[in-house]
């Protein structure tokens, strides 16, 4: 249960008993109460603005009102005090009964405390990673597969509907590019002396397999065919290893999708998707031919002192209009952007997510003018941009890759620190702060190190319960380890209750606001708070977690464990990080 949302009807209901009426005869607007845990934790366990946002609207003053709704409240048998603060908050302290309660309701739940049905079902396309498939992955992808996927998994925990998508970017001049690197390796596996490779050419090492794999398939062939032919053998095969490559570094990453949409396909039949999402924007009046003004400082590529085809962006939002097609009749890449954009509403979707890197930002107004002109207003369209990971091995910059010869893999980070670190750390800044990754940080056992404290306080859940049955605690089924939770009334303890009790909030407005760096925190906060508890039993007797002459309060506080153990499971999961049983 969200005791947040449980005491936001609670107050409503109480306003409702007080009889309260706007000045004009009015119902009360309540969008603007909030009801939420205090800033400070020793005002107490829930707060509420409501007075100071009806006050206005009813014609009273806001502490006069806060005192008459306290006076309510107070009646509430599971508030133990409250107060009003300031200028006209509420802050209620609740009963030691309430979170018992609680925590009951939490063991019972399992993994499944926190799941929360805000999303309603409603269809997210969530779009992440759709990296060139150019070569292998860099650390920067890395970021944003992370950031993509847990907030994924986030959005499905609290009932959306996700759809997991990932753009290939299969066509334009990139892959041609590719297609002659490809080709120099071919010779090179037919015994050629390619020599140093040309400027502007990939230069990896990882397309000399793809270069042999040609090589054994065609042999000199390729050589005697037509250009084109050629090329356009060559960009599949070449398309298709490369892909190989990607997935299998998300395999590693444990970053999955359901949909790979390839660039291509809108191209194919004459660019028919094109030109019908074209149309589409033309009859409903988006669309025109014109020039545009040269724009201030270095000219962009597509920039033409030429009549164009112009999508009107300006009238939806952004900043200037954006070329279509150019003077030449070749589709600029933006019209890929409407016609993919086009496929994805035309599938069902009113809520798209793009996460993308932060030097895309230039994309975003026009994107979000783009979902306007295309679903008439009804599609809402999210662009999350994920800054640069800059990386350290023990604070000395680490730049150069083994395997790529320009860049640090994706995978070869992964490979070296482990999926948990990189996943978790990817997550423990907010996506528009520069992250700073340092090897042998995310690999110490200590507190500064975050993936560590919160898989050790997983670990730690376990051993108690191991220390349980060694001690002779033989049944520790939830509903044995719910039966005695009235034992619980250490402060210390009710305070662990409660970070516990703030785990569904988090996880819809995580959701909500779509930051997935916000369960790494909380995690992190109650592994924190955890250790603190096991501490405390380590310095007095009394608060040890098994004592085994008191049986019952041992049970009651290995049902508080669980419950521990149970959202460090459900959290980590939810980030794609295991939640181990010991530490080795």
């Amino acid at each position: 249960m969200n005791i947040f949302a449980d005491f936001d009807a609670r107050i409503k209901k109480t306003l409702q008993k007080l009889d309260l009426k706007a000045k004009d005869g009015g119902d009360l607007d309540l969008s603007r109460v909030a009801v939420e845990p205090p800033r400070d934790a020793s005002h107490g366990d829930v707060a509420t603005n409501a007075a100071m946002v009806l006050a206005k609207a009813i014609g009273e003053a806001p502490r006069e009102l806060a005192t008459r709704m306290a006076e309510a409240l107070a009646a509430d048998e599971d508030v133990a005090c409250v107060e009003v603060a300031g200028p006209g908050f509420i802050n209620l302290r609740l009963k030691d009964g309430y979170w018992q309660r609680q925590l009951a309701d939490m063991i019972e739940a399992a993994t499944d405390y926190g799941r929360s049905s805000v999303g309603a079902g409603r269809k997210v396309n969530l779009e992440y990673v759709s990296a060139n498939p150019t070569g292998p992955m860099h650390v920067g992808h890395c970021r944003g597969a992370v950031v993509g996927d847990a907030l994924a998994n986030l959005m499905a925990f609290a009932g959306y509907d996700v759809i997991r998508e990932y753009y290939i970017n299969d066509a334009g001049a990139q892959i041609d590019v590719l297609a002659r690197s490809v080709m120099l390796r071919y010779r090179q596996a037919l015994g050629e002396e390619i020599g140093e490779i040309p400027s502007g050419l990939y230069p990896g090492d990882y397309l000399v397999p793809v270069g042999e794999a040609l090589a054994r398939e065609y042999g000199r062939q390729l050589l005697e065919m037509p250009e084109e032919e050629m090329l356009g053998i060559v960009k599949a095969r070449t398309i298709d290893a490369m892909m190989a490559m990607i997935r299998a570094d998300l395999d590693a990453l444990n970053v999955r999708h359901d949909v790979f949409f390839s660039e291509r396909s809108l191209h194919a039949g004459n660019a028919r998707l094109i030109r019908s999402a074209i149309n589409d924007l033309t009859l409903k009046g988006h669309v025109y031919k014109g020039k545009l003004p040269p724009p201030k400082g270095q000219l962009p590529d597509e920039w033409e002192d030429r009549e164009q085809t112009l999508f009107r962006s300006t009238d939806v939002g952004d900043d200037m209009d954006r070329p279509l097609v150019k003077s030449d009749g070749a589709f600029t890449y933006f019209a890929a952007d409407v016609a993919y954009f086009k496929d994805k509403h035309d599938r069902g979707f009113n809520e798209m997510i793009y996460v993308l890197g932060a030097d895309h930002g230039g994309y975003v107004k026009r994107m979000e003018g783009l979902a306007r002109a295309v679903s008439g207003g009804e599609a809402k369209l999210t662009v999350i941009l994920c800054q640069l990971v800059r990386l350290f091995r023990a604070g000395e910059p680490v730049k150069m890759s083994k395997r790529s010869g320009e860049f640090v893999t994706l995978r070869e980070v992964v490979d070296e620190v482990g999926r948990d670190p990189v996943r978790f750390m990817m997550l423990y800044r907010k996506n528009d702060a520069p992250l700073d990754f340092d090897f042998a940080k995310v690999t110490e056992h200590s507190k500064d190190n975050p993936v560590f404290y919160v898989q050790y306080a997983s670990a730690r859940c376990h051993s108690v319960f191991r220390q349980a049955k060694e001690a002779g605690f033989e049944k520790l089924d939830r509903e044995t380890l719910g039966r005695h939770l009235e034992k619980l009334s250490d402060e210390s303890e009710i305070a662990l209750v409660r970070k516990l009790a703030e785990y569904p909030r988090l996880i819809e407005a995580a959701a909500q606001h779509q930051e997935p760096h916000r369960l790494a925190f909380y995690l992190y906060d109650l592994a924190s708070a955890f250790h603190g508890q096991w501490n405390k039993g380590t310095e007095n007797p009394d608060l040890r977690f098994i004592k085994v002459n008191d049986p019952d309060l041992s049970l009651a506080r290995l049902g508080l464990v669980q419950v521990v153990s149970d959202v460090l499971a459900s959290g980590l999961s939810i980030i794609g990080a295991d939640a181990p049983t010991e530490m080795r």
